[in-house]
């Protein structure tokens, strides 16, 4: 791979244990690594003229449901609480296929890019028509994004007290089946690696309790990382103290759902105790702030989790609970809302921009990613202040005040995938035309 020049950056933020920022300043890619940073270096590499742009680490997203995007702003879901809003989504989603399954994602994959986003998981937990993995992997690739995909499941249907219809459950042994299947196929532990596989049956009202450990024992078995939703509103928390007589914190230490290669999303309502029980033992939370909003589920109590120990990365979610998929917006009204609940000093632009890309690494378990760092990959994005987002800042740095949303160019792994604020990879109103008519389709049934 040949070397890359980023030359005359106005502000590098590295994100690296000292937190160093560095003026005027150039970057060195050499094999989809950061080579080296400072002033004045050479490359007979591609030169890219970072003039006026503040470069980041690419940032990292910890949750999506990117199959979602194909359902922005449904009627009936745009006013509902969490199990009223899966309800009326649910049977939409039951007629999709491979094709709405892989050009949703490529969607969605393309909106996070756009927004400063090289590395992000998705929870697809619904595999109706044929649909399977795979279609979500293979957008990935076409993008170019580092991609961390779980195999999610639901098990019990609407017969036997669950949530979703019956249409839209799989038999177990066919989901842990499938599970060993794509593991075997996709996952790659590489350092580096550009695609990792998860296991993530959907929530503790989806599976039942056996799902939850049998998926445990097979993570650890193939050492891949677990993940699934947790704690999230008020009725999830009735829901687990009427069901399982305990509170959610308590359901995952029991089946194995707490440790380092284990992540939660929204965790809105842990106590005091629960949120102690993840420092000590290292589980991640996805925040995911937007969502939560949508579904006024509530404000998630970051700064206490950051302040116990708990490492926290952010969220978009899917995008019929968003319903936008801009990971940097996102990172500002995680901010906003810490200040809401706890001052105004509660937390700064720049530690919401470390939760945005350190912060979701260390949650996806890539000790590779997240920082400026000469031996990390090169995944970074490169935010231009020179326009009217930030015209009059005094601190382009402080991104999440002032902006911009949109990056200008974006490189993972060393090659871009972002020029100028255009996608280098897919043929974008193409894959938006697709898109369109899809949902039409949807939308008259």
């Amino acid at each position: 791979m040949a070397e890359i020049l980023i030359r005359n950056a106005r502000r590098v933020l590295t994100m690296d244990d000292s937190r160093h920022e560095y003026a005027d300043c150039d970057i060195l890619i050499r094999g989809g690594e950061i080579g080296a940073i400072g002033q004045n270096l050479t490359s007979t590499g591609e030169v890219v003229n970072a003039e006026g742009c503040i470069v980041t680490p690419g940032l990292v997203n910890t949750h999506h449901h990117l199959f979602q995007t194909l359902t922005r702003a449904v009627p009936g879901g745009q006013d509902a609480l969490l199990f009223g809003w899966l309800k009326t989504l649910y049977p939409i989603w039951s007629r999709f296929g491979p094709e709405e399954i892989r050009a949703s994602a490529l969607i969605g994959l393309a909106e996070l890019a756009l927004s400063g986003c090289t590395l992000t998981s998705d929870h697809l937990y619904l595999f109706p028509n044929g649909a399977r993995l795979d279609d979500t992997i293979d957008a990935a690739r076409d993008i170019g994004l580092r991609f961390h995909a779980t195999r999610g499941a639901m098990s019990i249907g609407e017969s036997l007290g669950g949530l979703p219809p019956d249409s839209l459950v799989e038999p177990e042994p066919n989901i842990l089946a499938d599970m060993v299947r794509v593991v075997d196929a996709f996952h790659d532990p590489a350092p580096g690696a550009m695609i990792r596989v998860g296991l993530a049956p959907c929530s503790p009202f989806s599976v039942s309790r056996e799902l939850m450990r049998d998926t445990a024992i097979l993570a650890r078995e193939k050492h891949v990382m677990l993940h699934t939703h947790l704690a999230e509103n008020d009725e999830d928390i009735a829901y687990s103290q009427e069901n399982f007589g305990c509170r959610p914190g308590q359901y995952a230490e029991d089946l194995g759902w707490t440790g380092p290669d284990v992540w939660h999303a929204h965790c809105v309502k842990l106590d005091g105790q629960e949120i102690d029980l993840f420092a000590r033992s290292r589980t991640g939370v996805a925040h995911c702030p937007c969502s939560n909003c949508r579904l006024g589920s509530g404000i998630a109590p970051v700064r206490q989790m950051r302040d116990a120990g708990v490492h926290v990365g952010l969220g978009v979610d899917g995008s019929a609970s968003n319903d936008s998929g801009n990971l940097a917006a996102e990172a500002r009204t995680a901010m906003l809302l810490q200040r809401v609940a706890n001052g105004a000093d509660a937390m700064s632009a720049r530690e919401a921009l470390e939760i945005a890309t350190r912060g979701g690494a260390e949650v996806l378990g890539r000790d590779d990613c997240g920082r400026i760092e000469p031996g990390y990959r090169a995944d970074l994005a490169l935010w231009d202040t020179s326009g009217v987002e930030s015209a009059g800042s005094w601190d382009p740095a402080a991104l999440l005040l002032a902006g911009p949303t949109k990056v200008r160019h974006l490189f993972v792994e060393g090659r871009q995938v972002v020029r100028d604020g255009d996608l280098t990879t897919i043929d974008l109103p193409g894959v938006i035309e697709t898109q369109t008519r899809l949902a039409k389709a949807l939308v008259t049934g």
